[in-house]
C-alpha cells in the first residue's frame, strides 16, 4: 500500500508546482519527502513504530488538499486503504495466533 502511495506522492509534485503554483522547493521537500517516507516506512514494517509512521504518512497525504485540492481525496482513499489493510492485519494475526493456541490444546 506504502509502495503505490509513495508513487502517487511523487507524481503530485509536478501538480503542485505547474498546476497550482507551489514552489519547487516546497513541492519537492512535501511530495518526495512523503514518497521517500512511504518507501522507507514500507521496508520497515516488521517494527511496530513503522505503523505509527504509516498513520502519520496519511495524515501528511491528506494535508497536501490544502496545496493541491484533489489530493485531500487522493489521500482520503488511501488512508481508508491504509487502515482497513492495517485493522484486517491484526485481525488476522489474532486469529492466526488464536488457531495455533487451540492447535496446541486440542
Amino acid at each position: 500500500m506504502l509502495s503505490l502511495e509513495a508513487i502517487i506522492l511523487a507524481l503530485a509534485v509536478p501538480v503542485m508546482i505547474s498546476v497550482e503554483g507551489v514552489s519547487k522547493p516546497l513541492a519537492l521537500t512535501l511530495g518526495l519527502g512523503l514518497a521517500a517516507l512511504c518507501l522507507l516506512t514500507a521496508g520497515a514494517l516488521r517494527r511496530p513504530e513503522a505503523y505509527a509512521i504509516g498513520h502519520l504518512i496519511q495524515v501528511g497525504a491528506i494535508c497536501l488538499g490544502f496545496l493541491v485540492p484533489v489530493m485531500f481525496f487522493v489521500g482520503a482513499m488511501f488512508a481508508a486503504l491504509w487502515f482497513t489493510a492495517f485493522f484486517l492485519g491484526r485481525k488476522i494475526e489474532a486469529d492466526k495466533a488464536r488457531w495455533a493456541a487451540e492447535a496446541e490444546g486440542g
